[in-house]
């Protein structure tokens, strides 16, 4: 929590509260599935909360802006973020159940009430969103094809609407194919723990 404070020290009381109660959530259901990896739990706000909103620091949600993540796993990044910005509206999504019914859990005990979730492929989606987050799920080029026509063309945000993508390592072959669109951010220009030092914010616009 107080890596939350440190880069994020406006958040609200309620928003305290709501990050604080993550840690208690999720190793509660990390007893009974393995939603998390039993390592991570020791460095759980840097590794999936803070990672999370690294997103917020390059781009701010406005309020009634429509966001979905893909393949959310345990709820990341979207409940992070989705508390960070509670007027924006989150579809959080993934094709595994058990994981679906967890992050259902958890938003409904913070009582997120900007969140929904359900169980279904990004590929048999209808509607459309102003930015589709997701954690490295899979090869971006593989990620762009899943969600194509699902992203709005009406634009109000600084970045132009698209794909804001969390990924480390070398990016280079991956991007080769977008050099001319994608951007990327070093996440560690924002955080300064040595494990965002290979980690990195892609945008990609789709309009």
């Amino acid at each position: 929590m107080d890596k939350i404070l440190e880069y994020f020290p406006t958040i609200t009381e309620r928003q305290k509260e709501q990050f604080a109660a993550l840690l208690p959530l999720y190793r509660d259901w990390n007893a009974q599935i393995n939603v998390i990896s039993r390592k991570d739990m020791d460095n759980f706000y840097e590794h999936h909360v803070l990672h999370s909103l690294a997103i917020a620091k390059v781009q701010p949600f406005k309020p009634m802006a429509e966001i979905l993540d893909v393949g959310t796993g345990g709820g990341f990044p979207g409940i992070p973020l989705a508390i960070l910005f509670p007027d924006t509206r989150f579809h959080l999504i993934d094709s595994v159940g058990k994981k679906i019914k967890v992050v259902s859990d958890v938003a409904d005990r913070l009582q997120l009430a900007n969140v929904r979730t359900e169980q279904i492929r990004a590929e048999q989606l209808r509607g459309s969103y102003d930015f589709i987050v997701s954690r490295a799920v899979t090869d971006l080029s593989q990620f762009t094809q899943w969600v194509r026509g699902r992203v709005s063309k009406i634009q109000y945000h600084g970045l132009r609407n698209g794909i804001l993508y969390l990924k480390g390592g070398d990016l280079d072959a991956e991007l080769a194919p977008f050099k001319k669109k994608a951007r990327t951010w070093d996440i560690s220009d924002f955080f300064h723990e040595d494990y965002f030092l290979t980690k990195k914010v892609i945008h990609l616009p789709l309009h």
